[in-house]
């Protein structure tokens, strides 16, 4: 591997560690900075925006977002990528797993989450983007999400 795609892995590496670190100390900016202007968020069956990160991250469980190494493909000025994650509840220590398939691309400021959708593993065997029907959830804006959104795999908004 040479020098530069090192770089260029080590670089989104620590973007998706900032965006770990940020959801557990529960810092919103922080969060939004790790995205594109015009970055999403894909779970429980809908596509946020950057606008709706406040409301969504403000209704979001708080605890440890532990998240394991990605698995990247580099394209030039653009990537994709797959992060397995372990959110620990901070008020019952109960966990949620699952992973997230990611799309990255390169700013002036430097690598940057273009997109991030959420698949839940299910005790049941199922996978899917979460429950639709959580009370707590904001509802999205509505604003358009950018092309190349990835689909969370599996049974989309299936309960466990």
């Amino acid at each position: 591997m040479d020098h530069d795609r090192m770089a260029d892995i080590i670089e989104i590496e620590q973007l998706l560690a900032r965006y770990a670190v940020a959801m557990t100390r529960d810092d919103i900016d922080a969060v939004m900075e790790v995205f594109t202007p015009d970055g999403c968020y894909r779970a429980f069956g809908d596509t946020y925006t950057l606008a709706d990160f406040p409301r969504l991250v403000a209704a979001a469980p708080k605890g440890l977002f532990l998240v394991g190494p990605p698995a990247i493909e580099l394209d030039g000025e653009q990537a994709t990528g797959t992060q397995p994650l372990c959110f620990v509840d901070q008020t019952d220590h109960q966990k949620r797993i699952g992973y997230y398939e990611d799309t990255y691309r390169r700013t002036e400021h430097g690598w940057r989450l273009a997109t991030r959708a959420m698949t839940f593993l299910r005790r049941s065997g199922a996978r899917d983007s979460g429950r639709p029907h959580d009370p707590t959830r904001p509802e999205p804006t509505g604003n358009p999400e950018p092309t190349g959104t990835p689909e969370p795999t599996g049974n989309r908004g299936h309960p466990q």
